[in-house]
């Protein structure tokens, strides 16, 4: 079960098991906070850099293919809009959202993860509310936003990502957008394994059980959902959000880094990252 990436929280938490087994939204919820805060310090150590967590103004990195929304604004004009990030973790997007002349608000199920974006503005650069909650039930009023994003933040690690999406319906204005990225569905078939191993299809596309590692109790320490690109399709229209795209980045030629199963090897055959983008009618 080591894994040197999440060796902390894997000690902390004792894990133990990998399973596929229903976990609803207590038992998510519960799991990937108590995760989170334990694998913040592991996962800037490797991925702070990446990301800009640490730079004043904070770097908006939509996914490990390192696709830029100062590039690609798939937000659109972000100056004097309100916006809400969730799963931020420590929020270098809502940080580089300020920093562009936007009024971010961050959010984030981890205390810990929020904790590492507090003291990095304690350094300088521009402030930004941070909000600890969960994504299923968003603590803001009807119509409180313009924008909503989410970099690799909660959809993935919820039980009912249908909720999230009528929640962030509910909590946006008409007309704004709501752009996540997740891991590409199909990434589902293979095993978390960046080289020529990973290349063999071993789960079902179909098969919606989470990955779930337990601890010795068999209490869940951390879970994450899986959702076909038909699923989040209809959660989204379920939502009453229209779909505009669908971004499947290619691997740039000039990254030669790893992360987790993204990889150069994987990266040339097939996609790692979905970008939905959705506004509200």
């Amino acid at each position: 079960m080591s894994d040197h990436r999440h060796a902390t929280a894997e000690a902390e938490l004792g894990v133990t098991a990998v399973t596929r087994t229903p976990a609803g939204s207590a038992a998510s919820s519960r799991a990937n906070r108590r995760w989170w805060d334990a694998d913040a310090a592991d996962y800037h150590r490797e991925h702070a850099n990446f990301l800009g967590v640490d730079t004043p103004g904070g770097e908006f990195v939509w996914c490990p293919e390192g696709l830029h929304e100062g590039d690609w604004h798939l937000l659109g004009p972000v100056a004097g809009r309100d916006v809400l990030e969730i799963g931020c973790g420590s929020a270098p997007c809502a940080r580089w959202l300020a920093s562009n002349g936007a009024r971010p608000v961050g959010l984030d199920i981890s205390a810990g993860m929020l904790r590492r974006g507090v003291a990095v503005m304690a350094r300088g650069g521009p402030m930004v509310p941070l909000v600890q909650a969960d994504a299923e039930a968003l603590p803001f009023p009807d119509a409180s936003f313009d924008l909503a994003c989410s970099a690799f933040g909660a959809v993935p690690f919820v039980a009912d990502s249908a909720a999230v999406m009528g929640e962030v319906a509910r909590v946006l204005r008409p007309g704004g957008r709501w752009v996540f990225a997740v891991n590409h569905p199909m990434r589902w078939i293979f095993p978390d394994d960046p080289g020529p191993a990973g290349l063999v299809a071993q789960q079902s596309y179909f098969d919606r059980s989470p990955y779930v590692e337990t601890g010795a109790d068999g209490t869940p320490v951390y879970v994450e959902h899986h959702r076909t690109i038909g699923d989040r399709v209809r959660e989204i229209v379920g939502a009453g959000l229209l779909l505009d795209d669908i971004v499947e980045p290619d691997w740039p030629e000039w990254l030669d880094r790893e992360w987790g199963q993204w990889s150069p090897l994987r990266g040339e055959i097939f996609p790692g990252t979905a970008i939905f983008v959705t506004r509200k009618p």
